[in-house]
């Protein structure tokens, strides 16, 4: 399908996942580890690691297959976020690592079974996974694995075994693999990979065994420490060795990358046995909204048409599910019937779910909060701004980013005039303030300015998502038209144009900055 990873890029994720730079032979498990910050580390120190990362990351963004669902991706970092500060308050993200690093999780639109570390704290989980999972628990189980791997400097520890591969080299190949890809060039990418190092392929699939053991026992300490349930491991083995027994068709890049053992379900479920009756040292209200992240993930990691008719079929009647089981059928039927443009059976499927909701004897604020954004974006798609602008309203008060971007969607569409508009844009101008690096609250907010009638902060609103994408040449276009779009004696003009002046001046440099780096990792 157009819109999931090339082929090329799934071997990207799978050589990152296993380590960056490894030996051009398999690890072999070892018993001494390096040490943080030991000379063996230092030709991938922490400074090299964000720096690769970032240019790693620089073309994942511009891919289509990188996801920005506001929903989707509030719910991973509800799951991530307690992951990272249980890590902090443990000790494993060290004051060295923690604020030159990310940590930032998102979504790949992909419908393997995959989650990859990559350097500097990101961590890609593709749609695939999500819609599997059973339970939260499940899925941060995965992602304490990885965020593992990237608090203990895996990738690093891998780079010292190395004794033939430089950082250097091996870099520049996962950067051609990607423009390789970008071009939809498969033998662009066989030349990149076979003519950069035919011999370590093998060598990069797998973590070593005690890398991965390490994983799963330090993982298992964030996951039962940030009060989730310990059985979350264990479980998720569970069902990732069931389903590949069952259907080996290449759909589970997870157990390539991350091969599964008799010995890691048995320590897996030994654990299990001793945390078993340990209480969650702080609630964490699983609710309805796994159920609803689940079938949200089902539907959009892939988009064909025969994908969604199968999923809008889903809002049939059923006696053999549990009352989550519906909810969840019923959202994946509505959202289904969404992307068909199916506006009657959207409708349908969301009052029958609303109505289920209602009749819950436990009234799930969360679950209640899905159901209003999903009608809100079923009637935006058919054109309806008061209908989403109504269905939104007992979300008045939710500041979150999902209810901010779908506002503004709805002010943009015309609802509640030029106030509402402006509205939303200031509200978003707070944010991005506060989180620059938000590409689509930049993207968003350079249409509401334009429809406002501000061609300018419109400018500096486009040239921000282009830099916060990485494409920095993207950003240096929209900076230099904005600065032609000044008008005399405008202050507010005036204010605007200072900013986009000294931004582009930052830009350009970084660009050069950049140019220079990659002609001396050339020669």
């Amino acid at each position: 399908m157009t819109t999931t990873f090339p082929r090329t890029r799934r071997w990207l994720a799978a050589l990152v996942a296993a380590s960056l730079l490894a030996p051009a032979a398999p690890l072999r498990a070892q018993n001494n580890l390096p040490a943080l910050g030991d000379a063996a580390t230092e030709d991938f120190g922490v400074a090299t690691e964000r720096r690769v990362g970032e240019q790693i990351m620089r073309e994942i963004r511009r891919d289509p297959a990188y996801l920005d669902d506001p929903l989707l991706l509030e719910y991973v970092q509800s799951l991530w976020a307690p992951l990272v500060v249980q890590s902090r308050r443990d000790g494993h993200i060290t004051p060295d690592i923690d604020a030159r690093f990310a940590w930032e999780a998102f979504l790949v639109r992909d419908h393997s079974v995959n989650a990859f570390a990559l350097p500097g704290g990101y961590i890609g989980v593709h749609l695939g996974l999500i819609a599997i999972t059973g339970s939260r628990d499940e899925l941060a189980s995965v992602l304490a694995h990885e965020l593992t791997h990237v608090t203990q400097r895996h990738i690093a520890r891998g780079i010292a075994n190395s004794r033939r591969q430089s950082m250097i080299s091996l870099a520049a190949m996962l950067i051609g693999l990607i423009a390789a890809s970008r071009a939809n060039s498969v033998d662009g990418a066989n030349a990149a990979i076979i003519g950069g190092q035919a011999g370590m392929i093998q060598g990069q699939l797998n973590f070593s065994r005690d890398m991965e053991r390490e994983a799963d026992r330090i993982g298992f300490q964030l996951l039962t420490g940030a009060g989730f349930a310990p059985s979350g491991m264990a479980s998720m083995f569970e069902k990732l060795d069931q389903a590949s027994r069952l259907n080996d068709s290449g759909g589970y890049p997870y157990l390539r990358s991350h091969p599964l053992t008799s010995e890691r379900i048995g320590e897996a479920r030994s654990r299990l046995g001793t945390e078993q009756a340990r209480p969650a040292p702080g609630p964490l209200s699983a609710g309805l909204d796994h159920a609803f992240a689940m079938a949200r993930a089902r539907v959009l990691m892939d988009p064909r048409v025969d994908a969604l008719r199968r999923w809008q079929a889903q809002d049939g009647p059923r006696n053999d599910l549990t009352a989550a089981q519906k909810l969840a059928d019923l959202y994946s039927s509505a959202l289904a019937s969404v992307l068909l443009r199916d506006t009657e059976r959207a409708d349908g499927a969301v009052a029958r779910l609303q109505s289920l909701l209602a009749d819950s004897p436990r009234q799930d604020a969360k679950a209640v909060r899905w159901a209003a954004m999903l009608k809100g974006e079923a009637l935006l798609a058919r054109g309806d701004a008061d209908g989403a602008a109504a269905a939104l309203k007992p979300l008045s008060g939710d500041a979150s980013r999902p209810a901010l971007l779908m506002n503004a969607e709805v002010a943009l569409a015309g609802a509640g005039g030029m106030a509402a508009l402006r509205r939303s844009a200031e509200e978003l101008q707070t944010r991005v303030a506060v989180q620059s690096s938000d590409a689509t609250a930049w993207a968003l907010l350079g249409r509401l300015w334009a429809k406002a009638g501000e061609p300018l902060r419109s400018r500096r609103a486009e040239g921000e998502a282009a830099y916060a994408l990485g494409d920095l040449r993207g950003a240096i276009d929209r900076f230099r038209a904005g600065q032609g779009q000044v008008r005399p004696g405008n202050a507010s003009d005036f204010i605007e144009a200072s900013v986009i002046d000294s931004r582009l001046r930052e830009v350009q440099a970084q660009l050069r900055a950049l140019i220079a780096e990659q002609q001396e990792q050339q020669r």
